[in-house]
């Protein structure tokens, strides 16, 4: 195991998805993050990781009779998952003192190399009942509550960091604006040497539209900080003229910041002008997003891909009857969990469209519903759906998506015979199930606010091909491989790329289905089969090995120990 004297870069993130009973993310940024790590961990990257530790997780969905999301809080213990640490360290928050404890996840590599997880916590007994909920819940708290959160996150972090004995710590990576305070602290360690601070940092960011930024007031952030801001102006000229904008704090404290996909490089550069933003598109861990059928083939075919993802670009060898074989295995294992947790019980004959992720406005999760009687004629007896996800407790529009999926169901099995199913407690156990047993990843959001989407890739490594809006990831991975899948739309540059027509792009959906879609499926099996090998090629490219990599090379500068070639010694 690396000491902790060599670890080199510290990864901040709010979320960090480990596994499904570590309730610690919500969604795509913590998964991402999670990804992040294993494939540190593979690559045997001296990375330690910081995230915090909350209580009751971001929530349990249920769906009651009405089709409506009931969120149920979490009840987990953290000693059944993670090691406490003895450390406790102290941050003072609007005058007062809060306690700030640590437990610890080892994620464990190929080759034994270990990458710790720092949690942080404040549900210890030095604290009050106010201070101990401050990590009670992930994304459903009040602009206070969050300041606090991400105060801990980033200035506790580092000082947890330092009380640990982590000292060698050349990069500080803050994935997401959330932990930008910590760029605050190390200026006062640095007694407020903006030049050796902004040569310790970087950023990532994820967020397209400015909307999704964290802002708070200064009347509001200054007093709760209290001396750990600097002085007015400075604090005005580092985080924003009129507000504390998180991200353009950690633009302005790093050396170097990239956005999640070439796209979005675009768009991340006209949302901040001023600053020089690199992109590094996003990537999936290769094992842990291929389903054991999918595994024990590639095992077989290209022996040494866990390690080397970079083999799979030889797809084509894949023998034709094992792909199928092993894809039907995995459809089965989906079908059969649906069985035991839905009304409507799936046929593994027909053509099966899933579609999980957040669900929220701009992914458009009901927009295929568009014309219902259309849908039903087209689908009836040849393609049935799959969805999942949940919507934040407070976004009202999601939440009325669910009911209208729910509703959906029953109306159109009614008219039509057509199944539709929505799943509950979207999670990465569920995940696993959907990006491999389905046939088509249907992914339609509002193009241009998809920073780069990775259930796609998850989706393309098990030979599920993609029927996607070109935005994000997908951009790049039509380009690479036309027959990976099919777009949806104009592509960049075309007329009407920049147009979001409902009623268009879900006549697109149909033209796509009826002309090229089932055709292929149901008539030209060995045709079919070839779409899935060129999607399982883009998984070559679409992981995490690779974007650590990029990482290494490009941001944390580890280009002189490529430390992924070769095992060390010392670890």
């Amino acid at each position: 195991m690396t000491r902790n004297g060599k670890r080199r870069i510290a990864y901040f993130s709010m979320e960090i998805g480990l596994h499904s009973d570590i309730p610690t993310y919500s969604g795509g940024l913590g998964v991402l993050a999670g990804d992040t790590v294993r494939s540190a961990a593979d690559l045997e990257i001296p990375l330690v990781g910081v995230t915090l530790c909350y209580n009751a997780g971001y929530f349990y969905q249920m769906i009651d009779p009405s089709g409506n999301q009931v969120e149920k809080e979490i009840r987990w213990e953290f000693a059944s998952e993670l090691e406490k640490s003895p450390a406790v360290i102290t941050l003072n928050v609007r005058g007062q003192t809060i306690h700030v404890g640590a437990w610890k996840y080892d994620v464990v590599g190929e080759t034994g190399h270990v990458v710790p997880i720092l949690l942080l916590d404040t549900d210890v007994e030095q604290n009050t009942p106010e201070q101990r909920a401050y990590t009670h819940v992930l994304y459903d708290a009040t602009p206070h509550q969050r300041l606090v959160q991400e105060m801990i996150l980033g200035v506790g972090g580092v000082k947890m960091l330092r009380t640990l004995g982590y000292n060698d710590i050349e990069t500080f990576h803050m994935n997401e604006g959330h932990a930008a305070l910590l760029t605050l602290e190390l200026l006062r360690e640095n007694k407020g040497d903006v030049d050796r601070t902004k040569q310790s940092c970087m950023f990532t960011t994820h967020t397209p539209v400015g909307a999704g930024h964290d802002v708070f007031p200064y009347e509001m952030a200054a007093p709760f900080m209290g001396d750990l801001a600097p002085e007015d102006k400075e604090f005005r000229q580092f985080g924003g003229k009129d507000a504390l904008n998180m991200s353009m704090l950690a633009l302005n404290l790093s050396r170097y910041a990239n956005a999640v996909a070439r796209k979005h490089g675009e768009v991340a550069a006209r949302m901040f002008p001023d600053h020089q933003i690199d992109s590094i598109t996003n990537g999936v861990h290769p094992s842990f997003w291929v389903c054991p059928p999918m595994q024990d083939l590639y095992d077989r075919s290209f022996p040494g891909w866990r390690h080397r993802p970079e083999l799979l670009k030889h797809a084509e060898e894949i023998n034709d009857k094992a792909l199928w074989k092993a894809h039907q295995q995995a459809k089965s294992a989906l079908h059969d969990y649906a069985k035991s947790h839905s009304w409507v019980l799936l046929d593994k004959k027909l053509l099966t469209i899933g579609f999980a992720r957040r669900i929220t406005g701009y992914k458009r999760p009901t927009l295929v519903f568009r014309d219902f009687h259309r849908l039903g004629k087209l689908c009836k007896g040849k393609v049935q759906f799959v969805f999942a996800g949940k919507t934040h407790p407070r976004d009202h529009e999601g939440k009325n998506f669910i009911r209208r999926i729910n509703e959906v169901s029953d109306h159109i099995w009614d008219q039509y015979r057509v199944r539709v199913v929505f799943l509950e407690n979207y999670d990465m156990d569920l995940s696993h199930l959907m990006v491999s047993g389905v046939d088509i990843w249907l992914n339609n959001p509002l193009r241009y606010l998809e920073a780069s989407g990775t259930s796609g890739m998850k989706a393309t490594l098990n030979g599920v091909p993609n029927l996607s809006v070109l935005d994000g990831w997908w951009i790049e991975g039509y380009e690479m491989d036309p027959m990976s899948g099919w777009p949806l739309g104009p592509r960049p540059g075309e007329k009407g790329c920049e147009e979001n027509n409902d009623d268009v792009e879900a006549a697109n959906i149909y033209k796509r289905l009826e002309r090229e879609i089932l055709p292929l499926y149901y008539d030209n099996r060995a045709g079919w089969i070839s779409r899935m090998k060129h999607a399982i090629g883009l998984g070559s490219y679409f992981n995490t090995h690779r974007m650590v990599k990029e990482y290494a090379t490009r941001a944390w500068g580890l280009e002189e120990q490529p430390l992924w070639c070769s095992r060390r010694s010392g670890n």
